[in-house]
């Protein structure tokens, strides 16, 4: 992507995903101190909303404690089946952008008029349905989004659970965002090779492999939105324990920061076997052709997701779709009028 090429730069979803860079770099790590003291003291934590202020912002978080052995319990479900639960025992955060979306708020109303005392909101507006709802409020200082796929709220998202997160664990220096912003901005304006993304234009399915953190989930989401393309996330090794029955030679599967000792085995049933080609997007060389971003440590997934947005949207142009404004999706799936 190319800010300086109004080919690029007409689009408000472009300018959004670069927005990212300064959101990144001027976070404010200490915000989440207070609540994450609440959280760590009541030991459970239910992070739910629905769409993208969920995929990537609650499964990194999740994938960050179970790695650091972190003595918290915590989930995520969407919000309609996160009130099927006893959270009585929970904190929860409920993220909705708009503030409006109507499954988070009644949720978050259904927890605070039962007395929970640790129902968080995270949004990016004020004066919303759900800060009514909620015990106490974090508003993103990204703002409120043009384009219709969200980008630079979702990694704004993250890095409120990051944060708390590290609060907890004592490792809060760790989430150094100047170095992550200056990688995010590389990842961003990486020349992608255009074979590969001739290859993608014409795919029948784009997929997306890798870890269950959020990433690889989250760019087939936004495959869907920004190319108008079928897309489908597989998790870990799935996509060599059946699915390559039905994959075509003319389907595309990106990895996301592959395992190395699983490489050997993607080549054999998805490069040798469906005839189809592998990308991978990695800070290291691999057997893949790869999209090659830089090492910034456990950070790397904020990363991993910015080069593929950048993929992402140059298959858009290339296609020469309307990023901004995709025929059916909304901004806000589900809204609760009142």
């Amino acid at each position: 992507m190319n800010l300086q090429d109004q080919e690029y730069a007409k689009y408000a979803l472009v300018q959004e995903m670069m927005d990212t860079i300064g959101v990144v770099k001027s976070f404010n790590v200490d915000q989440t101190k207070d609540v994450a003291g609440k959280i760590s003291s009541v030991g459970r934590l239910l992070l739910t909303g629905e769409g993208s202020s969920r995929i990537f912002p609650a499964k990194n978080a999740m994938r960050k404690a179970m790695t650091w052995g972190l003595d918290l319990g915590i989930f995520t479900d969407g919000s309609r089946q996160s009130a099927q639960y006893d959270l009585s025992k929970f904190a929860v955060f409920c993220a909705s952008n708009s503030g409006r979306t109507k499954e988070v708020v009644l949720l978050a109303k259904k927890l605070t008029e039962a007395g929970n005392k640790n129902c968080f909101g995270l949004c990016a507006n004020k004066d919303t349905l759900l800060e009514e709802a909620c015990d106490s409020t974090l508003v993103l200082t990204c703002g409120w989004e043009q384009a219709v796929a969200a980008t630079k709220s979702v990694i704004e998202q993250a890095l409120v659970y990051e944060s708390i997160m590290r609060h907890i664990a004592g490792s809060i220096k760790g989430l150094a965002c100047a170095k992550l912003s200056g990688a995010i901005e590389t990842a961003l304006t990486t020349k992608i090779d255009p074979e590969i993304v001739a290859t993608a234009t014409k795919a029948p399915t784009i997929f997306f492999a890798g870890y269950n953190d959020g990433v690889a989930e989250e760019l087939t989401l936004k495959t869907n939105e920004i190319t108008r393309k079928k897309s489908d996330f597989l998790e870990g090794t799935y996509a060599v324990h059946g699915i390559e029955e039905v994959m075509s030679p003319n389907d595309i599967v990106f990895v996301v920061d592959p395992i190395e000792v699983e490489e050997e085995k993607f080549q054999e049933v998805l490069v040798k076997g469906v005839g189809l080609k592998v990308v991978a997007i990695a800070n290291r060389d691999t057997s893949f052709p790869t999209i090659r971003v830089p090492d910034v440590g456990d950070l790397m997934p904020y990363v991993y997701l910015s080069a593929g947005w950048n993929l992402l949207v140059e298959i858009g142009m290339a296609l020469g779709i309307d990023l901004d404004k995709p025929d059916r999706a909304r901004k806000v799936g589900n809204e609760l009028i009142e």
